[in-house]
């Protein structure tokens, strides 16, 4: 692209089988530009990228991998296309948390996903994605409730291309104002994040445009991947009995299970740990799908998992049966009274959806899923500055509080 942003990796050679439906197993070849199985209507035929086993034990044992200190140590596994757009994602910390071990009684460790580029985990779906983009694409698009519109414009400003973001109108501010100093053109959409994913739909299969989104593109679950892998290297000696993630459009949790599965599977780890999928009580269809427990959808303030219709879903379910994992629900006041907690207590600062770990583990305590001295990691997905409106609200209230 003539870009010095964007680099050209040379003699790595990726490790890609091909594509295969979630659906109805139907295989593909990688150089297809597909985003969905043409078997399938819409978004039922989700598609998995597959990889040479033999190399990925290799990268994973440490043999292949890159010297690096962000998710490029693990390119030769990653559907890149020989192409790198780096930010210095991956490669985040993953702390101890001694203080909420104590009142929790577990051990507790937090993988905090707030020290990437943009401040979120989304980070790792944009680098491979723009990565894989930068070769054939002109304009990237994706429909995101904040966090992966701010990531996808950063990188594609970073690779020299057009951006296209399509967002519900309840979009924090935070969120809202950083896709544009990138210089995306945003589109705010009058409904929910369906009807922005609908509307990003359109107008990129209308216009030529790749549709980023993660509800189509097989790409971007690989980026996340990268957290189960990294995860797994941190705690290989010591590993977790649960790792807690919070569910939305699914795909987090199903990508992070993928690494940490690959993991186990190729002797990183002892032991997978159990997968526990948090969702806020007014937006949980994921949990109501793997329990059978009747719900509503009444959305919630933790934005970045307010999915009524996640495309996901199916993939997060596979990666809870498959780890032997569970799913719990938590209400909004729970959630944020963890957004204080965390930052309080542990000095995290993170976003409200990411903060739903917290809530959702103390529920699970409760439930009697997570028992005493079990081994436990967070993801925190995203950093408290992505939505100061919230926490400005947490604050004066638990001012007003102490005041009386």
């Amino acid at each position: 692209m003539g870009n010095p942003s964007v680099g050209a990796t040379g003699t790595i050679v990726t490790a890609i089988d091909g594509l295969v439906c979630t659906r109805c197993g139907r295989q593909y070849s990688a150089d297809e530009p597909l985003d969905t199985c043409g078997d399938h209507d819409g978004t039922d035929g989700l598609l998995d990228v597959t990889y040479d086993d033999e190399r990925v034990a290799a990268v994973l044992a440490g043999d292949d991998a890159v010297p690096s200190n962000s998710l490029w140590r693990y390119e030769p596994i990653l559907p890149t296309r020989g192409q790198r757009v780096s930010l210095g994602a991956g490669g985040t910390p993953l702390l101890e948390a001694p203080t909420l071990s104590d009142a929790l009684d577990v051990r507790l460790r937090l993988k905090d996903e707030a020290t990437n580029p943009t401040g979120s985990m989304k980070d790792r779906t944009s680098a491979v994605m723009a990565s894989r983009g930068a070769a054939s694409a002109d304009v990237l698009a994706c429909a995101s409730t904040g966090n992966a519109a701010a990531s996808l414009a950063a990188y594609a400003a970073r690779a020299g291309l057009d951006c296209h973001i399509f967002v519900p109108t309840d979009v924090p501010e935070g969120k809202a104002v950083q896709p544009r100093i990138h210089g995306a053109a945003v589109t705010t959409v009058d409904g929910t994040y369906d009807d922005a994913f609908e509307r990003c739909q359109s107008r990129s299969s209308a216009a030529g445009w790749l549709d980023c989104s993660a509800a189509v593109n097989p790409y971007g679950l690989e980026g996340l991947r990268t957290v189960g892998f990294e995860i797994a290297e941190q705690v290989a000696e010591d590993p977790p009995d649960w790792v807690v993630v919070p569910m939305g459009n699914g795909c987090g949790i199903a990508g992070i299970w993928k690494g940490l599965a690959s993991s186990f599977r190729h002797g990183v780890l002892d032991a997978a740990p159990a997968m526990l999928g948090v969702q806020a009580a007014g937006a949980a269809p994921i949990h109501e799908r793997f329990t059978g427990e009747a719900g509503g959808t009444t959305g919630t303030d933790a934005d970045s998992i307010d999915v009524g219709f996640p495309h996901n879903g199916d993939r997060a379910i596979d990666a809870l049966r498959a780890s032997g994992g569970r799913s719990v629900v938590v209400d909004d006041d729970e959630i944020m009274a963890a957004e204080a907690e965390l930052a309080r207590r542990e000095g995290t600062y993170v976003e409200p959806a990411s903060a739903a770990t917290l809530a959702g583990l103390r529920q699970a305590r409760r439930e009697g899923i997570v028992s005493a001295d079990d081994d436990v990691t967070l993801v925190l997905t995203g950093s408290g500055l992505k939505d100061t409106q919230s926490a400005r609200r947490l604050v004066d209230g638990l001012d007003a509080d102490s005041d009386e």
